[in-house]
């Protein structure tokens, strides 16, 4: 929080947000929201790896988000529209996150304004990345889209099996395979 916002968070919030969240383990290959649920939390990422999908017609998954040790992950639909998940979130590894319910979101943000600042700028960030991908997904050749992904997140090509990153990328394995013995 402190390096997204460029200054010290004071102990009276670090307090509340400790009062207000709370961990929980998951297993590998473990649920944290499956599609027609109720996503009411927000999770951040304390240890291990996980992401989110779309189920198509065809059963396949596509591949929405990513999220490592400190990254944000939720299915923001349902969590801000109180609607059902549109999505499902699965743990790839061992994985142990920070849940904020969305009413202690609601408080944090309420009584702290500099919380309510910082989910601003992560929801403005993250706005920013949705378009730039899309962008680059309707504009860019499998090649580039790799290229670019591997040089802004480099820390994901170890940690995130290939078949998940052609997804999220919307490439074919069998391209993506033939991208990486290119490079």
């Amino acid at each position: 929080m402190e390096r997204t916002l460029g200054e010290e968070i004071s102990e009276e919030m670090l307090s509340d947000l400790k009062a207000l969240s709370f961990e929980k383990n998951y297993d590998k290959k473990e649920y944290l929201v499956e599609t027609g649920q109720a996503c009411n939390y927000q999770f951040f990422i304390l240890e291990g790896a996980c992401y989110s999908y779309y189920l198509n017609e065809k059963g396949n998954k596509n591949v929405i988000q990513l999220a490592i040790e400190e990254y944000w992950i939720t299915d923001a639909p349902s969590y801000f529209r109180e609607t059902a998940a549109v999505s499902t979130i699965e743990t790839l590894e061992p994985t142990r996150a920070l849940m904020i319910h969305k009413k202690d979101f609601e408080k944090l943000c309420f009584s702290h304004q500099l919380f309510d600042r910082f989910f601003r700028i992560l929801l403005q960030n993250a706005l920013a990345s949705l378009h730039t991908r899309i962008a680059k997904t309707i504009s860019e050749d499998a090649d580039h889209r790799y290229k670019g992904f591997s040089k802004r997140y480099p820390h994901f090509i170890q940690r995130i099996p290939q078949y998940l990153i052609a997804s999220y990328l919307g490439i074919k394995p069998q391209s993506l395979s033939r991208i990486r013995k290119n490079l």
